[in-house]
């Protein structure tokens, strides 16, 4: 009898070609994903003459530099000439494109779900570090470098060892205002930045089971700040009842012939992994960083740490974050007044994140500005339909166009030097969201929390007697 195997195993023997004698595998890619910044891999294909191996596994989305405002043709020469170029790239080698006034349009880690194209068992690469998002669908799915890239484009294969696996097991309720932010926020606050290093996650227990799929991406999509290659999480009902009669998702009997193949797709009881982590949800509160990484991180109700108290190797650390962001030690972390807020990114960009952002601001003004940047056209549309647009403009934040936004400051929204943004994205690194920027992540929840109030604040006394 073979030996019990984790999902990883499943996976990557799935997709293993062949295997060098140093242990690094040739892996067949099911699904590529490109955008604006892979230019790059595109003039490399051009040099040799190369065309893309596979058109119809390659899939081009405007993201990263698509503005929310002035799409037309104010739009910044800089940024025009990055789309026209994916345009050109995709229309040159007959390459399906999600363009800026497609309806499809919007963060690629949105848009591959949303659409169909992140199905279970597959194997996704896109040159773009939070590729591990698509992971929740049960996927093997992780980020690239152009030279990767441009070897995907060729061969529709990739180079890959294969990592350790780890396990972190979350069980129990989640308490009122916590989310699937604040479970990730939790753990890399408590392992570290490194504690997931040279491993792929997957996330079980009833807490999991219990995420929407939008919970469950964003868990996986934060996989990476905690060092992991990548994060998953084995497919069930709500991954199928999510995936069915998407545009690209199987039809009739392929549809019932694939649930059979995806209910297989899950560690085997007796699996060994390398490293274990388990937590209790109920021990879990909203959370929010308070230094330049996402390790740096409190209950919103705790203090910030004094440098000495942390562990060998991380004061020295986290006296140039506070340095960076003005901040004391010895201070709660609520309080500290925000200058703007952002709900968006291919973290919290999608409807489940704009509902919960809605529910604080239902009926209240924000204190200071703010952008809110739907993940999609699509969710774009549905958050109008629902009449979510109407209660950000209400409140006094600004409602865009989808795009990463504010993320990753590449598009025109940026946070000025030395303001305070609470945020709904993925890095709080120094200049993430312009030069000078002090960024502070939290949930979307806790971001309206923000708003509403100038400051850093629990969500949990605003969300009493409202739907969240």
């Amino acid at each position: 009898m073979s030996r019990p195997r984790t999902l990883l195993d499943k996976l990557w023997s799935a997709h293993e070609i062949l295997r060098r004698e140093d242990g690094t595998s040739l892996l067949w890619v099911d699904r590529h994903l490109v955008h604006e910044g892979s230019h790059h891999a595109f003039a490399k294909l051009a040099e040799r003459g190369a065309k893309v191996a596979e058109p119809n596994l390659t899939f081009g989305v405007v993201d990263h530099y698509a503005p929310t405002r002035n799409r037309g043709s104010d739009m910044a020469p800089d940024i025009a000439r990055m789309i026209r170029t994916l345009t050109e790239n995709a229309e040159k080698h007959g390459l399906r494109l999600f363009d800026l006034m497609s309806p499809g349009q919007g963060i690629v880690h949105v848009i591959g779900p949303e659409q169909g194209l992140t199905l279970p068992g597959l194997l996704i690469n896109c040159g773009d570090s939070h590729t591990s998002t698509h992971g929740a669908f049960g996927a093997l799915a992780f980020g690239i470098g152009a030279t990767e890239v441009a070897h995907v484009l060729c061969t529709q294969t990739i180079w890959q060892k294969k990592p350790k696996a780890m396990r972190i097991t979350v069980e129990g309720p989640l308490g009122p205002g916590v989310s699937a932010k604040d479970i990730a926020l939790n753990w890399i606050a408590k392992l570290g930045t490194g504690g997931a290093q040279g491993h792929a996650v997957e996330y079980s227990g009833d807490t999991i089971r219990g995420l929407s799929m939008e919970g469950r991406m964003t868990l996986c999509n934060l996989s990476i700040e905690g060092g992991a290659r990548f994060g998953m999480i084995a497919p069930d009902r709500t991954t199928y009842d999510y995936v069915k009669d998407r545009p690209f998702a199987p039809k009739g009997t392929d549809w019932d012939q694939a649930v059979t193949a995806w209910d297989a797709l899950r560690s085997d009881d007796s699996a060994s992994f390398d490293k274990e982590v388990s937590i209790d949800a109920r021990t879990i509160a909203p959370t929010v960083t308070w230094g330049t990484s996402p390790e740096q991180a409190v209950p919103v109700d705790a203090i910030i740490p004094q440098p000495a108290s942390l562990p060998d190797g991380k004061s020295a650390a986290a006296e140039a974050a506070l340095d960076y962001m003005g901040l004391a030690p010895g201070k709660p972390i609520a309080g500290t007044p925000v200058d703007q807020v952002f709900i968006g990114s291919c973290t919290n960009g999608r409807i489940e994140d704009l509902r919960a952002a809605a529910a604080v601001l239902s009926g209240r003004k924000a204190k200071v500005p703010g952008i809110v940047s739907p993940g999609s056209a699509q969710v774009k549309a549905q958050a109008e339909q629902e009449g979510l647009d109407r209660i950000f403009t209400e409140a006094g934040l600004d409602w865009v166009a989808s795009g990463c936004s504010m993320c990753v400051g590449m598009n025109g929204d940026i946070v000025a030097p030395g303001k305070r943004c609470a945020s709904s994205t993925n890095r709080n690194f120094r200049g993430r969201q312009g030069r000078g920027a002090r960024t502070h992540l939290m949930s979307p929840a806790m971001v309206a929390a923000a708003a509403v109030t100038g400051e850093i604040a629990d969500v949990r006394p605003l969300l009493q007697n409202r739907a969240a």
